[in-house]
């Protein structure tokens, strides 16, 4: 069955004219890419946008013979979207934060998608929140520990391939690691005194 198909045999399928190939690869990595875009762009339509732009590049780069198979598909893909986010940013736009209800609910969706679906109705409600108290928390890091964390927490990347992608070295990534940690800690301790007082 080809979903069971490496990467590898999945492209080399797809550049020999099996269009069902790269279906595979889509599915099998869209949700680890579009929560990744989702979690840093905060807005749906413009993360729906810029993943579309994400996979131009890769089927043209895959189409002119460009791609050098290493077994780094993710990675490659990460690298290009982290790329057009930046664009995006460097542009003039800025981070929008999501205030309103509506998008709020579209945002968890992404999240159900990254959660075991077997958990019941509660256990579900009570991640959400944790889920929703997190991301807000993240939100308020400085950029660069931001960064690291989408990729490394949402996006599931080595701090090896976080190096490669903000080329930084690894050193740099594990501080602002430890710092983004730090943060967060900190930024609990704050909510658990206030909920106390």
């Amino acid at each position: 069955m080809q979903y069971h198909q490496t990467d590898e045999q999945l492209i080399s399928g797809y550049l020999n004219g099996n269009n069902n190939c790269f279906e595979q690869l889509l599915k099998r990595h869209k949700n680890k890419i579009f929560s990744y875009l989702l979690l840093t762009v905060k807005q749906r339509d413009v993360a729906e946008d810029i993943f579309q732009d994400v996979f131009v590049k890769v089927i043209n780069t895959m189409n002119k013979g460009s791609y050098k198979e290493e077994g780094k598909f993710l990675p490659w893909v990460m690298q290009i979207a982290h790329n057009i986010v930046m664009d995006y940013f460097r542009n003039g736009k800025k981070m929008q934060f999501v205030d309103n209800a509506e998008n709020e609910e579209e945002d968890i969706d992404i999240f159900r998608l990254l959660v075991n679906d077997e958990k019941n109705a509660e256990e579900k409600i009570i991640g959400d929140e944790i889920d929703k108290e997190i991301r807000a928390m993240v939100n308020n890091l400085a950029d660069e520990q931001k960064e690291v964390v989408l990729m490394r927490h949402y996006g599931k990347m080595s701090f090896k391939e976080i190096s490669e992608l903000t080329n930084v070295n690894i050193n740099t990534c594990l501080g602002r690691m430890r710092y983004a940690i730090t943060n967060l800690r900190n930024m609990m301790e704050e909510r658990k005194s206030r909920l106390a007082a």
